[in-house]
Formats: C-alpha cells, structure tokens, sequence
C-alpha cells in the first residue's frame, strides 16, 4: 500500500473543492488521511455513488498526474464506503470523529475551504 504524500493530499483536497463547489454539495467534515479519507456530505439530488465517484475519478487523475507513484498503481482501495446518517446526534458524533481522526493519528489538526459548519441538518425544517 502506497501512502498519501503531502503533495497527493493536496491535490485531493483541491478536486474535492471543486467538485463540491460545482456541484454544490454541503461537506460537514472532512479528513485526508495517508491511507484513506473520511467525507461527510450532505443528501443531494445525486446518489452517495455518484458522488463518491465524482470525488473518486478526478482526484486519482490528479494524484497521478503529480508522478510520485507508478501510473498504474491503485490511487482508491475501491468504490468506497457509505453511511447514511438521519439525526443530529448521529451528524454531530460524526463530525466530531471525522475532525478527531488525524489528531488521533498525531497528525495536524485538518481544516478544508470545502467544509461548511454544521447547520443542524436533517432538522432544519423541524425546528429542533
């Protein structure tokens, strides 16, 4: 397994900017770690494969475009993994986790332009 160099986290984080700008999804959270990533989104119009396929495609594209591990070497372990979260406090312990996973690694603490604060979503509407 090949780790996430500095330049290769990056270079994700700007795809993943981009891509959530133009598509205009919500990111609550989001850790890019050496060996894998953590994103929260929103529900969307767009299925959660869609949209992991969309962050997938043009981020392994612009890792390989850097040169640092062979071109053919996996860039994503797979297809990703999804979990689908109804409640504040589902959202809320998430996000906590997500912001929490790179310091538990003694890594820096993480923060991306893409992410916006969290707005109590799903229960906006509600009034709770």
């Amino acid at each position: 397994m090949l780790t996430f160099q500095e330049a290769e986290i990056g270079a994700i984080a700007q795809v993943f900017q981009d891509v959530i700008q133009s598509q205009v999804y919500t990111c609550y959270a989001c850790a890019i770690m050496p060996d894998h990533i953590h994103i929260l989104i929103r529900k969307h119009r767009d299925r959660a494969e869609e949209m992991i396929k969309l962050l997938q495609l043009p981020s392994c594209e612009a890792v390989r475009a850097l040169e640092i591990r062979d071109r053919f070497h996996p860039v994503w372990g797979g297809c990703g993994w999804k979990v689908f979260l109804d409640s504040v406090e589902d959202m809320t312990r998430t996000i906590e986790y997500v912001r929490d996973n790179p310091i538990k690694a003694r890594l820096p603490a993480q923060s991306w332009e893409f992410v916006s604060p969290y707005d109590n979503w799903p229960c906006l509407k509600r009034g709770r």
